[in-house]
């Protein structure tokens, strides 16, 4: 006989509660403290501590939902990396969207070479179709890698250059990760950090909508609309079966 039960199980606040503070972390530059004080206003006493296990726990799943539900990856990548550095030691996360500044894909990496490079490229071909163009800087690892794999080995390779701001669609894709490193005041472990960014991306994008596309009342419109499939992904569809 099959039951099931509530992913929330065992937890002392519902599940509105729950997911609402896991939005609030990931979409905006709130730190723990700050969303455990907005939800003391709300006469919800809760730790920073309780809230940063929600966002462990839950975050990733949550972020899954949000790939799910936005539209098909366009044909054309572009990928960069931008340094990070943890605990005094450079990094690199590399970072590929599509022609819609959509993320596809991120990985936190030590090096910079062509195993790291194949390594991002096989991470982001296992949950996106093969592209039809990818559009890189001058770094010698991308086509080493890319030679490599028979998928992408066909595929169009366009080369720009840093400095003629050709590649701006990737570029500017880091803003968002540099504004929140700043306000963390850095970041401090790598894998915290890649768990971190894989579930901010989708997370953000889903609520951070194309305002200067549209007016004020399709913006709401549409805003709407998002919170309400959160509200349905956080509370109807997180379910867990057994037997």
């Amino acid at each position: 006989m099959k039951k099931t039960k509530s992913l929330y199980h065992g937890h002392r606040f519902p599940a509105v509660v729950i997911s609402c503070a896991v939005r609030w972390y990931f979409r905006f530059s709130l730190s723990l403290r700050d969303i455990e004080e907005l939800l003391l206003e709300r006469g919800v006493v809760v730790t920073y501590e309780t809230i940063r296990c929600w966002c462990d726990k839950f975050g990733a799943g949550f972020a899954r939902c949000a790939k799910a539900m936005r539209r098909k990856a366009g044909s054309t990548w572009h990928l960069d990396e931008m340094f990070v550095t943890l605990r005094g030691e450079p990094y690199l996360l590399w970072r590929a969207v599509d022609e819609h500044g959509v993320e596809l894909d991120v990985l936190v990496q030590k090096r910079r070479d062509k195993a790291a490079a194949k390594r991002f490229f096989r991470r982001v071909l296992r949950s996106n179709p093969v592209p039809k163009k990818i559009v890189t800087d001058q770094l010698r690892s991308y086509p080493a890698a890319k030679a490599e794999i028979p998928e992408l080995a066909q595929v169009k390779h366009i080369f720009v250059k840093a400095a003629a701001r050709v590649n701006n669609r990737a570029e500017n894709s880091h803003q968002p990760t540099r504004r929140r490193e700043c306000q963390m005041c850095g970041f401090r472990n790598a894998r915290r950090t890649q768990a971190f960014l894989s579930c901010f991306g989708p997370i953000r994008q889903h609520f951070a909508l194309p305002r200067h596309k549209m007016n004020a009342a399709r913006h709401r419109l549409i805003l709407k609309e998002r919170l309400d499939t959160w509200h349905d992904w956080t509370v109807s569809a997180a379910i867990e079966t057994f037997i």
